[in-house]
């Protein structure tokens, strides 16, 4: 059983649609995303062009425009004759994913512990103590963020902020999951010490025990797939689909 939902803006939203410059096609792409991939918008969710743009206040033009961006990026699904939805999460493409965060991440952090900008080692430290903060507060929408900052940076200090793109473009399935993980099982004290032992092993250069703690600290989703598509069968898709 799929919902249907009206979603009202926000005020930054309606903020964000008077900016100058904003295009309201690309402002509700980006409203429509945040709340899929936050899990705002569970999969399965239906939704409607016509609520969509009454929602927005925009016209259906943007909202269709939307609508097929976030179909190419997989994130939606358009089914004939019954509207649009949500996707499913893809287990297959959770760990093709994974693999490729895995194989393109290891060999990031391996180029660090060679060479690292001092101020991005900084960036890094001052990322950490906000995710300690985040542990504490026990604010997994924060953590799950400054996770993907904290990867981010590490590939900025590498030069290699495209290959960080391209893996943005691979990590919509992974990184729903990931979000529901965070959600129901927080373990965030072991994330935050896996990222605090990541930049001390940079700072020390020692490639081998940096590549360890990579290679454990993107192993944790794949090991809870399995508990998630158990407490959510609606929202992964059926194996053979």
């Amino acid at each position: 059983m799929y919902i249907m939902v009206s979603i009202p803006p926000s005020q930054s939203f309606q903020t964000m649609l008077s900016a100058e410059n904003s295009s309201a096609g690309s402002v509700v792409y980006t409203s429509l995303k945040g709340q899929i991939l936050s899990l705002e918008l569970p999969p399965g969710t239906l939704l409607s062009e016509k609520e969509m743009s009454t929602a927005y206040q925009v016209s259906r033009t943007p909202v269709r425009e939307s609508f097929v961006r976030l179909a190419q990026e997989g994130l939606l699904v358009v089914l004939p004759q019954r509207g649009t939805r949500v996707s499913l999460i893809d287990p297959e493409l959770v760990e093709e994913a994974r693999f490729m965060r895995e194989q393109l991440e290891r060999a990031v952090i391996a180029l660090a512990c060679e060479s690292f900008p001092e101020e991005l080692l900084a960036e890094l430290e001052f990322n950490l103590a906000q995710q300690k903060h985040s542990v504490f507060q026990q604010d997994g929408t924060m953590m799950f963020q400054l996770d993907e900052e904290f990867h981010r940076i590490l590939f900025a200090g590498c030069r290699k902020l495209g290959t960080w793109n391209v893996i943005q473009q691979m990590n919509v399935h992974l990184n729903r999951s990931r979000m529901l993980w965070l959600s129901e099982d927080p373990d965030w004290a072991s994330l935050y010490e896996q990222h605090r032992e990541m930049v001390q092993a940079i700072r020390q250069q020692d490639v081998k025990r940096a590549d360890a703690l990579m290679k454990q600290h993107l192993s944790l989703i794949i090991s809870n797939l399995s508990v998630l598509q158990q407490r959510h069968p609606d929202y992964f898709k059926p194996p053979g689909i």
